[in-house]
């Protein structure tokens, strides 16, 4: 394949109809409710756009699949790259030192580490796409039911609206630097906003194409940063604290360097159901995994960088002062204007980070139920790319309190959501051993899927446990109190998942049979 071609999924996918759209929606015409032919013809003439991709969560059929080119494997791991090598994910490396008063091997190590683990249960969950042909969400009906699959998606809607959020504000805040503040931090906002607008709205073929070259600058510029702010970085600062507070602090950004790329799992499979059913899972795996932990690890450890440097480095101090945005455009000092340039080329680059983020959300408002089906995916974009707008615009002062707050909260319910996902697929549903297996043809039919109240109480009995763990801010849980305190709600909580889970679906299947 050339390399100015489009990978064969994406093309299917551009050309494929969906039945989500308001020219075609069998459920809402069952209810009886028609949309106005004006709107139809609206629709149709959109949908119809070159390189538009109409499909939403309808699943992709075995016969619109094609085997992928060497080169859509590499675009596909590629996507995953470019997406993470973004700002908003080095912003995270700066906790470690600056929050957990961890040294540089310290945070180094739970950097790395954390963020393997992370990408390990996201490479998992994106396994699910070419055998099943569905959106991530709708393969979760499957493992939780067709009604407590909805929470998730709810969720995952959050927590995607809530990294786009984040994106717009420290992209704003590094073009406000880069115009020495005479540019406010909302007008950066609005300019990222309107691009990633652009791109989520024309769907997968755009994204795509974008993501392929998008990495190109960024890794560039990174680099940049590293060979311009790496003589600052203090690779011998040690960490502060007796042993037990240590090992807490340890263990809260670990968990913390784990959210990130554990927060993908809810989107994982999205981007392979073009691949054909008998796709080896192994290769889904490493392309996912090789993608997200070398991206991370980089980012991770250049914020790591940043943050042990401004002890030793006043003019990083004093613009951290200010806003991330501005450390990382005194970063870059020493180059001046070409250093402006390439800050300004960094605060774009969390378009990449966005644009996936906000396509899942969007997939995840049409499965919430048959009215939200309806309406097609480009709407759905548009609505949530207001909304990242607004609460961007409103939360663009307190960048690191909403990291520290809404990375960890919404970090707990993904690890329960994959640990159901993998008892459910290793215990109940291992065809060669007697399980059930999936018929994938059947994604709506409530009657075919779980009921979902094991998963439900599971998921539910995880919450308690994250609860009785947790360490923010705004709240410290028992559990957490008595370990030092550190943030170990995850971990609490996907014990109380694991434990619960099996004996639950055992009584399910007894009692009801699905």
């Amino acid at each position: 394949m050339a390399s100015d071609e489009v990978p064969r999924d994406v093309e299917k996918m551009a050309e494929a109809t969906t039945t989500t759209s308001l020219s075609d929606a069998p459920d809402a015409a069952a209810a009886g409710e028609k949309p106005l032919s004006g709107l139809k013809a609206l629709n149709a003439r959109i949908e119809g756009l070159s390189g538009f991709e109409a499909r939403g969560i309808t699943r992709v059929l075995p016969e619109e699949r094609q085997p992928p080119s060497l080169w859509d494997d590499i675009s596909v791991a590629l996507l995953w790259f470019s997406a993470n090598i973004s700002v908003n994910n080095l912003a995270v490396g700066l906790f470690g030192p600056l929050f957990f008063g961890l040294g540089f091997l310290d945070s180094a190590m739970c950097a790395v580490f954390g963020g393997l683990l992370g990408s390990i249960s996201t490479a998992y969950m994106s396994i699910w796409g070419p055998q099943s042909g569905n959106r991530t969400m709708v393969v979760l009906r499957y493992f939780m039911g067709y009604w407590p699959a909805k929470i998730p998606a709810f969720l995952n809607i959050v927590l995607m609206i809530g990294y786009c959020t984040i994106d717009a504000i420290i992209s704003g805040q590094i073009l406000s630097a880069v115009n020495g503040g005479y540019m406010s931090i909302a007008v950066g906002i609005v300019v990222v906003q309107i691009v990633c607008w652009f791109v989520t709205v024309f769907g997968m073929k755009f994204f795509h194409i974008y993501e392929r070259y998008a990495w190109i600058p960024q890794l560039m510029v990174l680099f940049v940063l590293i060979g311009c702010a790496g003589p600052y970085f203090d690779a011998t600062t040690e960490s502060t604290g007796d042993a037990p507070l240590l090992a807490a602090n340890r263990l809260s950004f670990f968990s913390l360097c784990l959210y990130v790329p554990n927060s993908w799992g809810a989107a994982a499979s999205d981007f392979y159901v073009y691949y054909p059913e008998k796709t080896s899972r192994s290769k889904i795996f490493l392309l996912t995994l090789t993608g997200l932990w070398t991206a991370f690890t980089l980012v991770y450890l250049l914020g790591i960088g940043l943050a042990t440097g401004m002890a030793n480095h006043p003019a990083w101090s004093d613009a951290n002062g200010i806003s991330t945005g501005a450390l990382i455009v005194s970063g870059y000092g020493p180059l001046g204007g070409f250093g402006l340039f390439c800050a300004v080329i960094i605060a774009l680059g969390v378009i990449s980070n966005s644009i996936p983020g906000t396509y899942s959300a969007a997939l995840g408002c049409q499965v919430l139920g048959r009215y939200g089906k309806m309406v097609p995916r480009y709407v759905w974009s548009c609505v949530l790319i207001a909304i990242q707008l607004v609460l961007a615009l409103a939360g663009r002062e307190h960048l690191m309190v909403i990291i520290q707050n809404f990375v960890a909260l919404m970090g707990y319910w993904m690890q329960f959501m994959v640990f159901i996902v993998l008892l459910e697929h290793l215990v109940f549903r291992r065809v060669g051993s007697g399980g059930i297996g999936f018929d994938w043809t059947k994604w709506e039919d409530q009657k075919y899927l779980p009921i979902g109240i094991a998963a439900l109480v599971s998921f539910l009995l995880g919450w308690v446990g994250a609860v009785l763990g947790m360490y923010q801010v705004w709240y410290t849980g028992p559990l957490a109190l008595l370990s030092g305190p550190a943030d170990i709600g995850l971990w609490v909580g996907c014990g109380f998942t694991i434990i619960s889970y099996p004996p639950l679906r055992w009584v399910e299947l007894k009692l009801i049979g699905r």
